[in-house]
């Protein structure tokens, strides 16, 4: 098993793991636990102290992953929010004698989520070629949708169209250089 998870991988095995699926909760440790031990080294500074806040993380994490909400936040970011915390607050119990890293350096815990302004991006683009495939007419459109989304080839989309080869190839090659034409607007 890979210890690297996508955001939603992470989530629904958060999910499991709120239900008390230990698989689950396995799952979440391996892919998490590192991250979170780095979040608690420069919180602390101290490797061993660091492993013990840790064991008390996940403990909180089995009892509360019930109610991660993958609306409100990344899973990674709610888990480093609880290793921050309980980290902060060991390092205050021992009347803070220890001095540690800034807590803004644990800003650099990684998350595969795409950024808010990639997203946006995503959504405009795919707004915009939708847009440009409605301008398609119905037979084209159909075509390239099969073409590309299915990955149909151009053989297989002339017998289902009852078309000649040439004359398939001719119509995703039009359709084509019109979508290009409507986005490089």
């Amino acid at each position: 098993m890979s210890a690297t998870l996508t955001r939603d991988e992470l989530a629904d095995a958060l999910g499991r793991a709120g239900e008390g699926d230990r698989a689950a909760f396995r799952i979440v440790y391996e892919a998490t636990s590192a991250k979170l031990l780095g979040v608690c080294l420069r919180i602390l500074a101290d490797r061993q102290l660091a492993e013990d806040v840790l064991q008390d993380i996940y403990l909180t994490v089995w009892r509360k992953a019930d109610r991660f909400d993958p609306a409100r936040a990344s899973p990674i970011t709610w888990l480093a929010t609880i290793a921050r915390n309980r980290a902060i607050d060991r390092l205050r119990a021992m009347g803070g004698d220890r001095r540690a890293v800034p807590v803004d350096a644990a800003t650099h815990v990684p998350d595969a989520a795409p950024l808010a302004s990639t997203q946006v991006e995503r959504s405009e683009d795919a707004a915009r070629l939708n847009a440009c495939m409605d301008d398609l007419d119905d037979r084209t459109r159909r075509v390239i949708r099969t073409a590309f989304f299915e990955g149909a080839t151009y053989e297989v989309l002339a017998e289902r169209e009852a078309a000649p080869l040439g004359t398939m190839k001719s119509w995703i090659r039009r359709g084509l250089m019109r979508l290009r034409d409507c986005l490089d607007r």
